[in-house]
């Protein structure tokens, strides 16, 4: 078992991050579930790495040029995986809903996805500029992450095959208690945590209600989409709380 756990996290690890480590490009079966267990740690970690790269450059950059930075690495880091899943859910939200599915499979990006997708770029980018708050980063990374965690376990996937297929199948309850344990243990003592926990579960029930009746459930798309759309309202909700 040990090794599936050890397994699974490297899986997750590549599959969530451009890190050059842990990397495990096939999806043995057995280690899927203990993947997905794993989403809040490496969202937490990727946060962390991102604090403690703004405490070492606060010293030697301006401020603003650091907050730049900081987030162009977010992006970076993250290999646009979830951005991907953004512009083609934009894509599929300008076509009929017939054809939406179909439209998120093409790997161009169109028009409308290429145009939101900027948009909601600067839009986060300018949230990440003003926010005093950097030590909220792995708490929204990891929050955003355990919403994929929850949607995986409780509403319907639309696909056949792939990744999270395999994750769907493979994702047991005792995997889910784990996660949700550390994501719990983590919010309760953890400046604002509560708070941002709220927030990202209200901004699932959204994305489930929404998802559900435009796509009839998820997709991996629809996880990048809700990744990225989460992490931008936690960034607004903790810029808000902190200049309150």
């Amino acid at each position: 078992m040990m090794k599936k756990i050890v397994m699974g996290f490297s899986l997750a690890v590549s599959m969530l991050t451009t890190i050059p480590f842990f990397r495990v490009h096939d999806f043995f079966k057995g280690i899927n579930g203990y993947a997905v267990m794993f989403y809040p740690l490496v969202g937490f970690l990727l946060g962390g790495l991102l604090y403690a790269i703004s405490l070492l450059a606060q010293p030697y950059l301006p401020s603003s040029h650091m907050h730049i930075i900081l987030f162009a690495l977010w992006v970076l880091l993250t290999g646009a995986l979830h951005l991907d899943g953004l512009s083609d859910t934009i894509d599929a939200l300008f076509v009929s809903k017939d054809r939406a599915v179909d439209v998120m499979k093409d790997p161009h990006v169109g028009a409308m996805g290429m145009t939101f997708t900027g948009v909601f770029l600067i839009l986060k980018a300018s949230a990440l500029w003003h926010l005093e708050a950097l030590w909220a980063l792995p708490l929204i990374l990891m929050f955003a992450r355990f919403n994929t965690v929850l949607a995986i376990y409780f509403f319907p996937y639309i696909r056949e095959k792939g990744m999270s297929t395999l994750a769907k199948q493979e994702f047991s309850f005792s995997q889910l208690t784990f996660s949700a344990l550390l994501v719990g243990i983590t919010a309760l003592f953890s400046p604002s945590g509560l708070l941002l926990l709220l927030s990202s579960l209200l901004c699932l029930l959204f994305f489930k209600v929404w998802f559900t009746s435009r796509f009839g459930g998820f997709s991996g798309d629809l996880y990048g989409f809700m990744i990225e759309g989460t992490e931008l309202l936690l960034l607004h909700v903790i810029l808000v709380w902190t200049l309150l």
